[in-house]
């Protein structure tokens, strides 16, 4: 249970919270509208659906002051940096940002789209209100601000009925214009979002999302028009609703209730926004200040399986294993930016990324950089770059524990590369110091081609813990999930060599997937009493299938083996 709450728990924690404040606020503020006597004509003229229409908004303001604090970068790598005010499971809630950015966008598709339609039905009334026969309280109170020294609760003043009269207020009415602009964009945001777009079409994924600029100045907007509207507290204390209603026909007369008095809402959504549309502003700021600065770019490796590394240089530059930067290359594109796992060590005078060619912009940064020229490219010729970062990931606490798993799936090793070369200049230099005593690496791949830019490393490790009488320190576990028959039977050929067929290291690659229940059983039986970190960056299936075998292997005892759970999400 102990480690459930570790991996599970404070998620959960959160995320109940979060429910927890939305139902409440959808409660408080429905109950607001649909009880106290300020807004009993306002429901006589619209029904239930006014408290329909407020409650979600009351929502929607509180999910958008949080949809921004999630990618607010710099922040979370301040927070995630600060010991002073970060521990250890609160740094692996900052690692689920993305995970919680989507949750928050989700709610507030859910009550957009409860808000939307709740503000169908009330336009409806409200214009089928102005043209209904005379005698009726909806007719009465609809009249209201026709006439000098009257105040309307109404706010459609035309006598043009349905479908016309509700068009006419969602085209020119500033409520109903900026509602259909912010759907719109909502809808654009949403749909452009999802995982195909964003790994096939990453330009249109990375474009439209930026429609949240125009859907936070519509939101902020939005209410400017103060079309909901109620009674005012000094007509109040002079005109009961419960009681005035009943003669609604003589209001105004000697002897009877005064005419109503009405007015609109203050427009709320700013002062929920504004804070964090500050801090996303100085994000933006920090961001551009970074790009500006030169990058320059030392080497260029071409390596196997569609792959090229860029080694670079900037002043100042300081970087902790697995962090990730982003990169905007102006000669391929002048506004995007894509993320990239940082494949250098902290130790090392330079700090790398490898970057896989499966699209159009990486096809453009191969292009640019020379590298599908077959003669040598001048230094001055390579394309300026410009970087932002390094944020902070998951796999910065892999020194902090004595034990570790680090799985990775294809490119999704690059994490590890900075690791792992981080660990090999510790045992060049002095390794005394150094938590972590054992390290146990899996890698899957379907292509043998994959391996060869990374085997380079492994083998240097291999040989450098051999040195020093420490070849347990490393136990690495390299999967080829995918293979032909001539393979096969070239790999059978060659299996009783001293070194393995694809990737040159003592340890032989192994063909299909692991039974992880067995890896993770292993694993505890050799390290009883110890919290073992399990770190990967790979697909979320993966994901799933691991934080699950976690959970299941650790043991409820607190002094037992518990496995805590990490994964890559940037």
């Amino acid at each position: 249970m102990g480690n459930w709450v570790e991996n599970e728990g404070l998620s959960i924690f959160v995320v109940l919270v979060w429910l927890g404040l939305n139902v409440f606020l959808f409660w408080w503020y429905y109950l607001v509208y649909d009880v106290p006597p300020k807004f009993f004509y306002t429901r006589a003229l619209l029904g239930r659906a006014l408290a329909l229409a407020r409650a979600p908004a009351a929502c929607l303001n509180f999910n958008c002051m949080l949809i921004l604090l999630p990618v607010c970068r710099n922040l979370l790598s301040f927070l995630r940096g600060s010991s002073a005010c970060c521990s250890t499971r609160i740094r692996r809630q900052l690692d689920r940002n993305l995970t919680f950015h989507k949750m928050v966008a989700w709610m507030i598709a859910l009550h957009t789209a409860i808000h939307t339609i709740a503000h169908l039905f009330n336009v409806e009334w409200s214009v089928q209100a102005r043209v209904e026969e005379k005698g009726t309280l909806a007719a009465v109170l609809s009249s209201l601000g026709d006439k000098p020294n009257e105040s309307y609760i109404n706010f459609f003043r035309k006598t043009i009925g349905n479908p016309v009269g509700g068009l006419y207020v969602a085209f020119t009415y500033l409520a109903g214009l900026t509602g259909v602009i912010i759907t719109l964009a909502l809808i654009l945001i949403i749909t452009s979002s999802t995982k195909t777009i964003r790994r096939s079409y990453f330009e249109v994924f990375w474009y439209t999302h930026h429609l949240f600029v125009i859907f936070f100045i519509g939101l902020v907007i939005h209410g400017a028009g103060r079309i909901v509207r109620g009674q005012t507290a000094e007509s109040l204390a002079e005109h009961n609703p419960e009681i005035c209603y009943k003669n609604f026909t003589h209001w105004g007369q000697k002897g009877a209730c005064p005419i109503p008095q009405f007015a609109g809402n203050p427009p709320m959504t700013w002062k929920w926004v504004v804070g964090p549309m500050f801090l996303y502003l100085c994000e933006r700021l920090v961001r551009f200040w970074r790009s500006q600065q030169k990058v320059v770019i030392t080497k260029v490796v071409i390596h196997p399986f569609k792959t090229i590394e860029l080694q670079m240089m900037k002043k100042g530059f300081k970087m902790e294993v697995g962090q990730y930067i982003f990169v905007k290359c102006p000669a391929v594109s002048k506004l995007e930016w894509h993320p990239f796992t940082l494949t250098s060590a902290p130790e090392e005078d330079y700090f790398s990324i490898h970057v896989r060619i499966v699209g159009d912009w990486t096809e453009g940064l191969f292009n640019a950089c020379g590298c599908d020229k077959q003669e040598f490219q001048e230094a001055w010729k390579l394309p300026k770059i410009a970087v932002d970062g390094p944020f902070g990931t998951a796999s910065e606490d892999v020194f902090s524990y004595e034990t570790v798993m680090l799985v990775g799936a294809g490119i999704g090793v690059t994490p590890f590369a900075s690791v792992l070369k981080s660990v090999w200049y510790k045992y060049c230099h002095d390794a005394t110091n150094l938590k972590l005593k054992k390290i146990y690496f899996y890698w899957l791949c379907r292509d043998t081609h994959a391996f060869e830019w990374f085997a380079d490393l492994l083998q240097s490790l291999e040989a450098q813990s051999q040195e020093r009488n420490n070849a347990d320190f490393l136990s690495y576990n390299i999967y080829l999930t995918g293979w032909d028959e001539s393979q096969a039977t070239h790999f059978v050929m060659h299996h009783e060599e001293e070194k393995d067929v694809i990737t040159g290291l003592k340890q032989k690659t192994l063909y299909g997937r692991p039974n992880w229940e067995n890896e993770f059983k292993t694993i505890a039986g050799k390290h009883p009493g110890s919290r073992i970190g399990v770190f990967l960056c790979g697909p979320e299936g993966l994901a799933d299938t691991l934080n699950k075998q976690s959970i299941s292997n650790s043991e409820a005892d607190p002094r037992g083996v518990h496995f805590i759970f990490n994964k890559e999400n940037f």
